[in-house]
């Protein structure tokens, strides 16, 4: 089956797409396409990966699923469209960069220009059907996005990976540590972000400090 895919990625991932499982997540995908609303739209499925070519990958930030709201996913975890009311935990984001390093509140959730600097918005499961939550979960998904951040993990160098809250923190435990940086805290969610394991993280100015050790530009928050 071909995938549309950044061609690094295609050539790094080709064994997992041949793979049983994710013919058959496939299937299943375009039936749900075909038959209910669901989102993001089927040509930005794989939205990260074509921002992010998989040599460019600088930090990667492990998101859930995509948001099952109208007009809202697009492909890149905690992203939004430019005309879309930026959510709540990406509001939380947003403050805890203007804490940490002083950029100030962007007038947008459209992420893309974090994408385009090198940080993978991976969600574990890349689809969901409208006003669903959870509703393609345990369909095979999340074996590939394990698959995408295990070959990040063995065959590249010195990235930085952000494992926000307990799902995040399961999926990212294999990390090479010897090899990468992992900062884990709370989910930026509001309830969690409430109870104080969000805010004072400071991921973003250690993020930076971390890439400019390892010779890389920072990213522009």
């Amino acid at each position: 089956m071909e995938v549309t895919i950044e061609p690094g990625w295609k050539a790094i991932l080709k064994e997992e797409f041949e793979k049983p499982y994710f013919k058959n997540l496939v299937e299943f995908v375009k039936t749900e396409y075909i038959s209910k609303h669901c989102f993001p739209p089927a040509k930005q499925i794989f939205s990260a990966f074509n921002h992010t070519p998989f040599k460019g990958v600088k930090v990667v930030i492990i998101g859930q699923d995509p948001y099952h709201g109208p007009g809202q996913a697009h492909g890149l975890c905690f992203s939004v469209g430019e005309n879309v009311a930026v959510p709540p935990s990406l509001k939380n984001i947003f403050e805890e960069i203007r804490t940490d390093i002083g950029s100030p509140i962007p007038k947008n959730g459209n992420l893309e220009r974090w994408a385009d600097q090198g940080v993978l918005l991976l969600n574990a499961t890349l689809t969901v059907q409208a006003h669903q939550a959870g509703s393609h979960q345990n369909k095979g998904w999340e074996k590939f996005t394990d698959a995408v951040i295990e070959k990040l993990s063995m065959e590249r160098e010195g990235l930085v990976f952000l494992l926000w809250g307990g799902p995040a923190k399961k999926k990212g435990a294999k990390i090479d540590t010897s090899k990468h940086l992992v900062l884990s805290s709370g989910h930026p969610s509001p309830l969690a972000a409430n109870r104080g394991y969000w805010f004072g993280n400071k991921h973003f100015g250690k993020t930076n400090e971390y890439l400019k050790k390892k010779g890389k530009n920072p990213i522009k928050w």
